[in-house]
């Protein structure tokens, strides 16, 4: 586990910093945060760490105190890290002395003497979608994705199709050789299992079939690598297509080694079956597919109008 201790004024900034950039680059975060304290304690109000990552990967910043509060207050924020795929919080008080009462109050193994109560929040990342071909289906998702405040990016083999104008809120634009996005090329650093994690989804868009047969192969190949990770999340892949398309990229991606597994894991074709046919229809469907996997909803469950 990476640890981060901060003390004094600057441990504010410097968590919630940390805390926003971890979740720019798509990571869940759980911050815990002393809200108020009594008698003799280890942290005062104020006092906050923020933890990220899963057990093999855990990064954290901050401090709440030290000693066995701080390792309680952990424990938690693993659980609940663990088990929210929403927005999450509760409120602990402890007591640090084991004598400590109250059906509120968790006692500690401690000398303190002191209680302290810790507001304890769960951030979930909000989608960030690597749009793979930048035309009419991409400018129509675009438009959902601004409106829901989610984080996109662009590539393009097409130097027309890939400018700031037309994305001016786009969080990365790539205008290059589908081989050279993923090698890396002219200061841009070669994409990795890693990197790629950056991501909760990747659209396939492109105009030409080719380009997306390409895409797709390089993708799983990188997943199915075994290089590890600094996270246990990898991005949601959707092609765009008719299904002999997608039964052209499933025969080239067995023939390049690709396993079925992965395979049986790429959304294809894309979105919500609503009848969607134009670029804009499409974009509604596949934003709420993108939204209810954000959510971990099943779409199909029928409404509290439906159970009998």
């Amino acid at each position: 586990m990476y640890v981060l201790i901060l003390q004094g004024v600057d441990m504010t900034a410097e968590v919630l910093a940390w805390a926003l950039s971890r979740l720019e680059q798509s990571h869940s975060v759980v911050i815990a945060s002393v809200i108020s304290t009594s008698g003799s304690v280890p942290g005062k109000t104020g006092a906050r760490l923020a933890l990220s990552g899963n057990e093999e990967n855990e990064q954290c910043i901050g401090t709440v105190g030290g000693a066995g509060l701080e390792l309680k207050v952990l424990q938690r924020c693993r659980e609940l890290l663990s088990q929210s795929s929403k927005p999450s919080g509760e409120v602990l008080t402890y007591g640090l002395n084991k004598g400590a009462k109250g059906y509120q109050v968790t006692p500690l193994d401690s000398l303190c003497g002191g209680q302290v109560t810790l507001a304890i929040e769960v951030i979930i990342a909000m989608p960030h979608i690597l749009l793979m071909g930048a035309g009419h289906c991409a400018k129509a998702l675009v438009k959902g994705i601004e409106s829901l405040g989610w984080n996109y990016s662009i590539h393009d083999t097409r130097s027309d199709f890939v400018n700031a104008e037309e994305f001016p809120n786009s969080k990365e634009l790539h205008c290059s050789p589908v081989v050279s996005f993923f090698s890396g090329t002219e200061g841009k650093e070669e994409e990795t299992k890693r990197s790629l994690s950056r991501f909760s989804d990747i659209l396939l868009l492109g105009h030409d079939w080719a380009e997306d047969q390409e895409r797709l192969i390089s993708l799983l190949s990188l997943i199915e690598s075994k290089e590890e990770t600094n996270s246990n999340k990898m991005p949601r892949i959707g092609v765009i297509g008719s299904r002999s398309k997608w039964q052209s990229f499933e025969a080239e991606c067995l023939n390049a080694g690709i396993s079925q597994q992965k395979l049986d894991g790429v959304q294809c074709p894309i979105g919500l079956n609503i009848g969607a046919e134009t670029p804009e229809e499409i974009a509604v469907a596949v934003i709420a597919q993108i939204l209810a996997a954000h959510k971990d909803v099943d779409h199909s469950k029928p409404s509290w109008r439906d159970k009998k």
